[in-house]
């Protein structure tokens, strides 16, 4: 009759998925609690192109909830003994809250610049070409958002370099790129076609995607850049 070892517990697959499953829902009720602030104000605004500076800066903390549920995602244990996604995502807030930011609101406040171009277009007097530029520009830098989003989470780097490198791997790793552009594409299907709420309350997963989609952006730049 075979016996178990108390060092294997904790370390089979169905603990595995539990240990993933436990630290994902965390991750996303610490996220969502994080973030509420802004949530709560983004729901109370009306869709009037004339709320979009409001909405930016209602979106302002979900950008370092979002980077410390990433490092606590990537930092997750596979062993049920030994999880802390709680203590996990607030060392990821700590360390990453104001890095997060100093990217973070450059980024909206060049969204929200040109999603007021675009749904002012018609009083620009610009051609038409002109809309299509602004909307791949805008694309980009969501693109490039994924990339930084990842690296300012992860790693220990001035602004200016994860902003370098973000640019730098949007066109080094395409199958990266591609993969954050399919998220970017499901999270606006969701939003567009059920609600708002829903990206919100999937995040926890998204960025799980993320992170497998970006995993040779992350190995590259522990490999290349990191002492």
């Amino acid at each position: 009759m075979s016996t178990v070892r108390t060092s294997d517990f904790g370390t089979g697959a169905l603990s595995r998925v539990s240990a993933l499953i436990h630290t994902a829902l965390t991750v996303e009720a610490l996220l969502l609690l994080t973030a509420s602030p802004g949530l709560a104000g983004l729901l109370l605004l009306g869709p009037d192109p004339a709320n979009l500076p409001l909405a930016a800066l209602c979106l302002l903390p979900l950008g370092p909830a979002l980077s410390a549920a990433l490092y606590a995602l990537h930092h997750r244990s596979r062993d049920l003994t030994e999880l802390r996604p709680a203590r996990a995502y607030l060392r990821g807030w700590r360390l990453n809250a104001v890095p997060a930011l100093k990217l973070w609101t450059p980024l909206l406040a060049w969204l929200t610049v040109i999603t007021f171009t675009l749904t002012h277009f018609s009083a620009t007097g610009l051609p038409g070409w002109w809309a299509l530029l602004l909307g791949a520009t805008g694309a980009g830098a969501l693109l490039w958002g994924a990339h930084a989003l990842v690296l300012t989470s992860l790693f220990t780097f001035r602004a200016r370099d994860t902003a370098r490198l973000a640019g730098y791997f949007l066109f080094r790793h395409g199958r990266a790129t591609l993969a954050a552009a399919s998220l970017l594409i499901l999270t606006a299907a969701l939003t567009a076609l059920l609600t708002e709420a829903l990206p919100a309350l999937l995040a926890a997963p998204l960025l799980l995607s993320l992170l497998h989609g970006t995993r040779t952006v992350i190995t590259e730049t522990q490999e290349e850049f990191t002492a």
